[in-house]
């Protein structure tokens, strides 16, 4: 039976199972990446982190959890309070929901029920996680403007520029994978890399995905939304309590679900390494083991989200958004040009590689024109008395700045300034006048 039999034949109880056992995944990775994160960057560091709670600490997160139901709630009288309330509804549920299509392993049996590892298995599965990862930014964009605070505001701004602009990257990373798939399902693109994973078949893709899927989580060093130094916490700034918690765990949910989309994009799902995948006629890709398998790989791709955060700083805004116009788009677009020809050229022997040369020529060409037409950025003249910018784009003010009067501004008069500071309090008033 195919695999979207066996998920159709799923029983009641078989279904509950598994959407429990998800929403349990979810929270469970949740607390250890947390205490994980802590502990590796820590290590990085040259320090000790968390060894107070639990043996060497790992009950750090439970310690949390429980704290932060009881901490206060303070919501700021300038805030919105329907929408404030709900904006970290809306960025956790369809962090959720991303599971759901998500291949975890192949056909087992639960309880003598023949199943496979998969809540359901849609022919949109890939559309269905990019909606999800996508929808978040609604909760973030609405926890900004209900707060009624400026940097909060910002920081909301910033993020939904910021997922918009990486979510064509990631789309369009994923397009060289469904043409050598033909499929929109995860269960098909899990098992098209029986004969090789994508990861090096499709080495550009997957390097576009990987710093996609960092800017799309807004983790560092692409965690402008949340930069401390400028927006004094982001988005979440007014908020306290389990709000504050459930902000915190839609983002490492939402990094577990890169993370396993990437694993079944590009390294193969659920199926064994190469060294194992040729042991007694394929073993380890039956059963439970494949499990493993799947959940080793996320949790390398989980490593290096943290392995990131302790050793690159964090951008500035315009670098990070060139890097995703500029650099990522571009690439994307001849990246998927050069496979659909190569495809082309290989399965119609009609089409000649001058064809592909010349249409590889006529895109280079539009590529470059667009360059030209693209506004270049301004190179002040060093005689200018204008204030001078930076390399990033950022006035600087002169170091000898100094306010020129305005001709129309005249001196006040003793009389006239004594009232003002009565005016404002500023203490009792001679009598007599100099």
């Amino acid at each position: 039976m195919t695999r979207a039999q066996l998920l159709v034949d799923d029983p009641i109880w078989l279904i509950l199972i598994k959407a429990v056992v998800l929403l349990l995944l979810g929270a469970l990775m949740t607390m250890f990446m947390i205490i994980w994160e802590r502990k590796v960057v820590a290590r990085m560091q040259h320090r000790p982190g968390p060894n107070r709670v639990g043996p060497n600490g790992w009950l750090q997160s439970i310690a949390d959890a429980i704290k932060l139901p009881f901490k206060e709630q303070i919501i700021p009288d300038t805030a919105d309070r329907k929408v404030y309330f709900l904006a970290p509804i809306m960025s956790t549920i369809p962090a959720f929901l991303a599971f759901s299509v998500i291949p975890f392993g192949p056909e087992v049996s639960i309880f003598g029920e023949r199943t496979v590892l998969q809540l359901v298995d849609l022919p949109v599965g890939v559309l269905v996680i990019l909606a999800c990862s996508s929808m978040g930014v609604y909760g973030i964009v609405l926890a900004g403007w209900a707060s009624g605070s400026p940097y909060p505001l910002l920081g909301g701004l910033r993020s939904a520029a910021q997922v918009i602009s990486y979510e064509i990257a990631m789309g369009l990373s994923i397009v060289a994978v469904i043409l050598y798939t033909g499929s929109l399902s995860t269960g098909d693109i899990v098992d098209a890399q029986s004969s090789g994973w994508y990861f090096y078949l499709l080495v550009p893709s997957f390097l576009i995905y990987f710093v996609s899927m960092i800017g799309e989580t807004n983790r560092a060093p692409f965690d402008l939304p949340e930069a401390e130094s400028e927006l004094v916490g982001g988005f979440h700034t007014e908020y306290s309590s389990m709000k504050f918690a459930l902000f915190f765990l839609a983002e490492y949910v939402n990094m577990v679900i890169v993370s396993a989309f990437a694993t079944t994009l590009f390294l193969g799902g659920y199926m064994a390494p190469w060294p194992l995948s040729q042991i007694n006629d394929n073993m380890f890709n039956t059963g439970w083991w494949p499990v493993l398998w799947f959940f080793a790989k996320t949790f390398f791709f989980l490593f290096v989200f943290i392995w990131l955060r302790g050793t690159l700083p964090r951008m500035r805004y315009d670098q990070f958004m060139r890097l995703g116009w500029r650099i990522l788009v571009p690439a994307n677009l001849v990246w998927i040009v050069l496979v659909v020809a190569l495809r082309a050229f290989r399965n119609e022997a009609s089409i000649s590689p001058t064809t592909i040369l010349v249409a590889g020529g006529i895109v280079l060409l539009l590529l470059i024109g667009l360059s030209f037409l693209l506004p270049e950025r301004a190179v002040s003249d060093p005689g200018d008395q204008s204030v001078p910018v930076t390399g990033g784009g950022y006035p600087v003010p002169p170091l000898d700045l100094q306010i020129p009067a305005k001709p129309s501004d005249k001196p006040v008069r003793p009389r006239r300034a004594r009232r003002e500071r009565a005016a404002v309090g500023a203490g009792p008033e001679k009598e007599s006048e100099q």
